[in-house]
């Protein structure tokens, strides 16, 4: 089951503000000019236990008056077809708008929970004018104010109530998520694998069909293979394609065990790249990057070494990945790639005994001991790992809360070296013993 919440409505009611709260950084960048969050939005949330996605529209808008418009629409029905909650946020300081009335009217057609979220509810004045937003029909209707955040827990008990437990993709199979930028040769690169055009592929960006789940048995390996190019009705593509992407690699990051990100090796890791990989990376999926296209690069002037040296500085400090240079036109080295990513997944699977790791923790530090903290020393006594699904370790001393991000890091580099989790996201707790 994937949890995605979107948040959806006019440009300047406050989306990406409300956005930075659900997911406690300040990632927007946030303006009075219309249409100014440039970036693209999406981040993890917590609350009650239940983790989402929040993808926030905004970032996705271009071009002038009559153009936004025409992309709110499209956002709106791509929201309606991907994300589970959707939250529509207005404006009490201009009222409703035309165009609020039409989104309403889209919503409403849906069976999907949708949220009203009424903004800049700030005191007793604006508190009588937003009871005019519940003759829009939503039951849900909620009174806000994003930058103070009043209003906002009730809002996300309510949305919570209506997210369903994450419910991985049951298959006993590993399952690969292919995932990148539109154009990168995603689909190129199952076809190739498959040996069959299972894809229509064109140039235009944004052609492949629809997700589908592909069982992969060949050569003595067996998997699923998640795609998530898609776009359904081509009004959509050209104004939305980036916003349906990012919603498709969202939607499979959450499915998969391991997400193979296919990069384009002429323009190297660009910001929607890095985005997609540190979505893995807070998912704490196994990750691996191909480089395609490397047939196109002028080999004199760019080395492997100097590329890859590029990607490694941009993934830092997590940068025990797995890069491979692939041309999925001439098949070079795709099935190398595979077989990466079956190493990777089983990385993430791998087990650890604790007399096993109670010995490493030993010698670790005795190599380089935890800072002392006033004067008293700090001391782990004990490790175990979790019984997650991704490897995850707790490391109980006499004071947690004084183990430096310093230290943290010389940990996980030493884990790193000692066993083999290349490709995999280490969760590192400190608790008291």
């Amino acid at each position: 089951m994937n949890n995605i919440l979107a948040i959806v409505g006019r440009p300047n009611v406050g989306k990406s503000t409300l956005y930075n709260r659900l997911i406690g950084e300040r990632q927007s960048i946030v303006d009075d000019e219309s249409g100014v969050t440039r970036d693209r939005q999406y981040g993890s949330s917590v609350w009650n236990g239940k983790t989402f996605t929040v993808v926030d529209t905004g970032g996705f808008v271009k071009g002038s008056e009559d153009i936004f418009e025409k992309a709110i629409r499209s956002q709106v029905e791509i929201a309606i077809d991907e994300a589970q909650v959707i939250v529509f946020m207005v404006d009490v300081t201009t009222g409703i708008t035309d165009l609020d009335e039409e989104v309403a009217r889209m919503l409403r057609r849906t069976d999907k929970p949708v949220f009203l979220a009424v903004n800049k509810v700030d005191n007793n004045q604006t508190l009588l004018e937003a009871n005019e937003f519940w003759s829009l029909g939503f039951e849900n209707t909620f009174f806000l104010s994003s930058i103070t955040g009043g209003g906002t827990g009730d809002l996300l008990d309510s949305i919570t109530e209506q997210l369903e437990e994450a419910v991985p993709l049951e298959s006993a199979l590993p399952k690969f998520a292919i995932v990148g930028r539109p154009n990168v040769g995603k689909s190129s690169f199952v076809n190739a694998l498959l040996g069959e055009e299972r894809n229509i592929v064109t140039e235009i960006a944004g052609t492949t069909r629809d997700s589908i789940n592909t069982h992969y048995k060949k050569f003595d390996k067996e998997f699923l293979l998640i795609d998530t190019a898609g776009i359904r009705k081509k009004a959509k593509v050209s104004e939305n394609l980036e916003f349906y992407s990012v919603m498709r690699a969202i939607k499979a990051i959450e499915d998969c065990d391991v997400c193979i990100l296919i990069i384009d090796a002429r323009t190297g890791m660009e910001a929607q790249d890095m985005k997609i990989f540190s979505l893995a990376q807070k998912r704490n999926k196994g990750i691996m990057i191909l480089a395609n296209k490397w047939d196109l690069m002028d080999k004199e002037t760019n080395t492997a070494r100097d590329q890859e040296e590029e990607i490694r500085k941009k993934i830092a400090p997590f940068n025990d990945v797995p890069i491979l240079f692939v041309s999925v036109l001439e098949k070079q080295r795709i099935f190398k790639a595979i077989e990466m990513a079956l190493e990777v997944e089983q990385n993430r699977k791998q087990k650890i005994k604790t007399s096993v790791l109670n010995e490493f923790i030993q010698e670790a530090m005795d190599k380089f001991s935890p800072p002392a903290h006033r004067g008293k020393f700090v001391k782990i006594k004990y490790a175990t790992q979790l019984p997650t699904y991704f490897p995850a370790f707790a490391f109980f001393c006499n004071y947690p809360k004084h183990i430096k991000e310093s230290y943290r890091n010389y940990i996980e580099n030493q884990l790193r070296e000692q066993f083999n989790f290349k490709g995999v996201p280490i969760a590192i707790f400190f608790r008291k013993k």
